[in-house]
């Protein structure tokens, strides 16, 4: 039991912390399961789970999908995509891979980054870090994209690449998948949306209203926000 704990609920994207051992082991909040038919988003405001929009394709999410807390996809996101014009100014995308059933959004899983995918969604670097849970025995050998099974990371590719489908054909799609990529760049990833995370969102002392700068988490992210 620890001594210390939040009185209220913490808001999931600027509450929850990223991890200790970030970039390689962080946190992910959880909005979609592998079950959901409709697409669920946290409130930015109030932090509350929101029905975005029924999926729009018969497919169902390959796996459970959410975000990194505390980080958000700028400039330095945007640099690790050269066809992008900007990052989506969202929270770090997640899909989890668990080796059994999770049925219920709203959690917070420890899990440990293996890489991710591209993804340019109307101009905008949208990348979707895949992450297996770090207590998973199953995936205990996983520590990058090429010890997944192939098919598997086909399907994450192909749900994306088109889960925003207009089933008429009348719409052209707005996905473009870049490329898939390992733990290395991953990690580049999630340290470039923490640096944009420290630029969109400084601290504020709750006394004074002064604004400034969190501490820097680590060297890698202090060179990150260095470039």
């Amino acid at each position: 039991m620890t001594d210390s704990y939040n009185r209220f609920r913490a808001h999931p994207w600027h509450g929850l912390p990223v991890g200790d051992d970030a970039p390689e082991n962080i946190d992910a909040y959880i909005e979609i399961t592998p079950f959901d038919r409709v697409k669920y988003e946290v409130d930015k405001l109030t932090g509350y789970l929101r029905v975005d929009r029924p999926q729009k394709s018969s497919a169902l999410p390959p796996c459970l999908y959410g975000f990194v807390p505390r980080t958000y996809c700028g400039d330095q996101v945007a640099k690790l995509t050269p066809a992008a014009a900007q990052g989506d100014l969202d929270p770090l995308d997640i899909c989890v891979l668990s080796s059994q059933t999770i049925d219920r959004a709203e959690i917070v899983m420890a899990v440990r980054v293996v890489g991710g995918i591209q993804l340019i969604d109307e101009g905008e670097a949208d990348d979707k870090i895949i992450a297996v849970l770090a207590s998973d025995d199953i995936y205990r050998d996983a520590h990058d994209i090429n010890d997944l099974n192939p098919g598997m990371v086909d399907r994450i590719v192909h749900y994306f690449a088109t889960y925003k489908l207009d089933p008429s054909g009348a719409v052209p799609n707005a996905i473009d998948v870049q490329m898939t990529y390992g733990a290395e760049h991953a990690r580049k990833v999630v340290l470039a949306s923490m640096a944009d995370y420290l630029d969109e969102y400084p601290s504020q002392d709750r006394r004074t209203g002064e604004r400034h700068e969190r501490p820097i988490i680590n060297q890698e992210l202090a060179a990150v926000k260095r470039s």
